[in-house]
């Protein structure tokens, strides 16, 4: 009983210590304020979505999320898309405690792959701002500049392959970020 305990503590304190807290979108190709009402209003209707606050004159939504909510990624930038746009940048918040991370390196935060680029060497505690460099998750040029950071081949597809070594199958999502 008092491992069952202990282990329901420990599986809380991780998911609490690995929250995403707020991702930033920069969004490309709007020209007036009806563009970001849909954007805004597509982003609100993801169910886990708590608030998006609109600035119109860098065309960034900040996005804040319900406690506890499994982020998808994915779904933000496609929500962007169906609303007629494109990702430029998209920032995420996220709570740490304890992560070593490096450059080329794969690492798992709360059920989610993340391959860290262009970084040093580190210990991440606290709220981190990591930016995703995926395709479509910011501009091409930039998506490109990055190719010198890695030799393998999960930067190009977004998923993980031979060249990732984690327990993981291949085929499952990887996002590739920086800090």
């Amino acid at each position: 009983m008092r491992l069952i305990l202990i282990a329901i503590i420990f599986s809380f304190k991780f998911c609490a210590t690995a929250q995403v807290t707020k991702v930033s979108i920069q969004a490309s190709g709007l020209t007036c304020s009806m563009c970001s009402n849909a954007i805004n209003k597509a982003l609100k209707s993801i169910d886990y979505v708590d608030n998006v606050i609109a600035n119109i004159k860098n065309s960034s939504f900040d996005i804040r999320f319900k406690p506890n909510a499994k982020v998808d990624f994915d779904l933000l930038k496609k929500k962007v898309e169906d609303a007629g746009f494109f990702v430029a940048k998209m920032d995420v918040s996220i709570l740490l405690n304890d992560v070593e991370v490096a450059n080329d390196m794969h690492v798992e935060i709360d059920n989610t792959m993340f391959h860290f680029m262009n970084v040093s060497q580190q210990k991440l505690n606290g709220e981190k701002i990591i930016q995703i460099i995926d395709k479509g998750y910011l501009t091409d040029k930039v998506y490109k500049k990055n190719n010198k950071y890695t030799n393998m081949d999960c930067y190009k597809t977004g998923y993980m392959g031979s060249c990732c070594k984690k327990s993981k199958p291949s085929g499952t999502r990887i996002y590739h970020v920086t800090i």
